[in-house]
């Protein structure tokens, strides 16, 4: 709750002086924008979140294991926000790539096809 977002805040300011390439910024961003989806702030936490998932893509696109648990988040914001329907579009295509990397039985992909 509280001590959460209290962190996620503390987090970002402490590494927002630097490069956009410092992967202790990047999940500083991550901490943030989960703070906020987790309370209840979706409508905050969706462009944080949205601003690391592009970050990530852009100075980490091997990284697909941390990219799909970013985009995860996004559809929780988007459940939230009551926009179901871009929801479970992007919670299916997230099982699918879960399912392509990871193989059906692993843990990972069963939790997202059960979200």
């Amino acid at each position: 709750g509280a001590v959460k977002l209290a962190l996620g805040w503390a987090a970002w300011k402490t590494y927002l002086g630097r490069p956009d390439t410092d992967m202790v910024r990047c999940m500083g961003i991550g901490v943030l924008g989960d703070a906020l989806r987790a309370s209840s702030r979706a409508e905050e936490a969706l462009p944080v979140l949205e601003a690391g998932l592009a970050l990530g893509r852009r100075h980490w696109p091997h990284g697909e294991q941390a990219i799909l648990v970013v985009q995860n988040n996004i559809a929780i914001c988007l459940s939230g926000l009551a926009r179901y329907d871009e929801a479970l579009a992007l919670r299916r295509n997230l099982y699918a790539r879960f399912a392509a990397i990871l193989g059906v039985s692993d843990e990972k992909t069963i939790v997202s096809g059960s979200n």
